[in-house]
Order: C-alpha cells, then sequence, then structure tokens
C-alpha cells in the first residue's frame, strides 16, 4: 500500500544554490520525494507534518568511513565475535542516519550482510555502498601484526577485519573477483603506509606497479572502480598513471599531481586543502563516484 507525507512550514534547502527557501512544501510518497514546491496537489489520506520552521535538506552521504572500526582499537575490532561486531556495526550505522547519513561508503570491512540487513529493514541505518577488504601487501597499511607475529593472516574472515592481505598478480586478481562476487561496489588497495598499522613508515608504496594494474583491470572488468588508501605525492601520482579513480586522503598531494589527477577523472576524497583547491577550484571531501550505486 502506498504511503504518501506532506511536510509544510520548513525551510527547504536549495543545495545547488546554496540558500534556505521559504514557503515550499515536500511531498514524500514510499521512499521517494515526490514532489518539491507550493501548493502541491497531494494523494487521499496524505500525512501532514508540520515542520514549524525546521529545516528540510538532502540526505548527506560520508564516502569514507569504515562501520566496523567501532573502537581505534584496530586489533580488538578484528578479534571480535561476528555477532558482536555485526551489532556494534549496526549502532554506528544507526548513530549516522540520525545525524543525517543516508548513504555510507565504506572503505573496508564492512560486507553484503550489513548492505542486506538495511535494505531489508533489519538494521535502521544508511544505505552502505562496500568494497568487501581493503586489500594489503604482508607488512603493509592494513596488515596490524608486529614484526614478531607470524601467525598467516589477518582474521580476514570475520567481520571486523578491515583488510586481506594478499600478495603477488594473480592472488590479486584472484581477491578482486571474491570481493566483486560478495558484493564489493568498487575495490579498495592500500597503495601507502599510514599512521595506524606497525611496520609501514608513510613514505613506503607497498603494491607494485603490476598488482595495482590487476586490480584495476579486474575492477574494470567488472564495471567498477579501485579506490586507494594514498598520502604520499609519489604514491598518488603513481596510482593515477595505473588507473586508480578515487584518491583516499592524499594529504601531501602536490600542484601538478593534482592537476593530472583532474584530467585523468580522478578524484580525491577526505581533503580540503586551499592549495589544491586554489589550482583545481574543486571541493574533493565529498566527491561521489559517478557509477555509485543510487
Amino acid at each position: 500500500m502506498t504511503s504518501s507525507y506532506l511536510f509544510t512550514g520548513g525551510r527547504v534547502l536549495d543545495a545547488e544554490a546554496g540558500v534556505l527557501r521559504d514557503g515550499l512544501d515536500v511531498l514524500v510518497t514510499d521512499d521517494t520525494i515526490a514532489a518539491v514546491g507550493a501548493g502541491l496537489s497531494v494523494p487521499p489520506q496524505t500525512t501532514e507534518i508540520a515542520l514549524g520552521g525546521r529545516t528540510v535538506m538532502p540526505g548527506l552521504i560520508d564516502c569514507h568511513v569504515h562501520v566496523v572500526a567501532e573502537t581505534l582499537d584496530l586489533w580488538s575490532n578484528m578479534t571480535a565475535p561476528a555477532s558482536l561486531s555485526a551489532l556494534r556495526s549496526a549502532r554506528v550505522m544507526n548513530e549516522a542516519l540520525l545525524r543525517g547519513f543516508t548513504t555510507l561508503r565504506d572503505l573496508g570491512g564492512a560486507d553484503h550482510g550489513l548492505v542486506r540487513a538495511v535494505a531489508e529493514g533489519i538494521i535502521s541505518g544508511p544505505r552502505l555502498v562496500i568494497c568487501g577488504k581493503g586489500l594489503t601487501t604482508t607488512g603493509g597499511h592494513a596488515d596490524l601484526r608486529n614484526r614478531s607475529d607470524d601467525r598467516p593472516g589477518l582474521f580476514s574472515d570475520r567481520l571486523g577485519s578491515m583488510g586481506l592481505i594478499v600478495d603477488g598478480v594473480d592472488n590479486v586478481r584472484a581477491a578482486c573477483r571474491t570481493m566483486i562476487k560478495e558484493g564489493a561496489a568498487f575495490i579498495k588497495v592500500m597503495a601507502n603506509g599510514g599512521v595506524s598499522s606497525p611496520n609501514d613508515p608513510i613514505h613506503s608504496i607497498q603494491y607494485s606497479r603490476d598488482e595495482i594494474a590487476a586490480m584495476v583491470e579486474e575492477a574494470d572488468n567488472a564495471g567498477l572502480y579501485v579506490a586507494a588508501h594514498v598520502y604520499t605525492d609519489k604514491s598518488i601520482r603513481r596510482c593515477v598513471e595505473l588507473g586508480v579513480h578515487s584518491l583516499e586522503h592524499c594529504n601531501l598531494i602536490e600542484p601538478e599531481s593534482a592537476r593530472l589527477a583532474a584530467q585523468k577523472g580522478a578524484s580525491p576524497c577526505l581533503l580540503w586543502w586551499p592549495t589544491m583547491l586554489w589550482h583545481l577550484r574543486v571541493k574533493c571531501w565529498a566527491w561521489v563516484p559517478p557509477n555509485l550505486p543510487r
């Protein structure tokens, strides 16, 4: 049965113009915004909700989250039982929804079960766009083992794990195909060092060109794209040259590499850097890939 709601007496954010508009009503039918305007014609039995001057705006999109990282103790997240990780993730997602986010792009950890839980109404949370696990080299950014820890793997079968250790071109291809089969909307690669892992300094670039090129090809074969964890200019430029489309972090990007990224259609995410904005006139932190599922 179709249900309709008419929101009246609010201030509607015109996101394109960047202004709040008064005197407009919003008609929502089922899960779709059917109309915005004054004096709307509405279906019978429409429920009217008076906003009393509150603001109505489009749902926010967070382009880089890890819903399974409920705490900053990443090892604790990995070793938690899957049932506990799922419940924690549900809480993270619900809190995001209550803050106004209606879509989350997860950059490593979340699985298709969480996607389905939202779609089936089991979890009250935003739409979830996933990559599965972030691919990392042995000793790379998502490998949290210390130097004396020689246990194989990274608890990658656990929901709370954000990464999958995979080395070599053939293994990389197999991992990409597995992620895509399990519902990934894009592939995530750890292509640079980080601060939350024990063995990889910021300057390390980790995967070989052939391995990253294989990820790009496998993603492209499925009509998807690759997102890369990158900080240094060397790593950023390398990924752009290899066809990576989404550049995460980019804190140390130089203007020349920024221009190359723009020319190649690659977009930095999670960055608000005045120098880059001055050169490119782009707002990067809220970028949404063109083929992001709606």
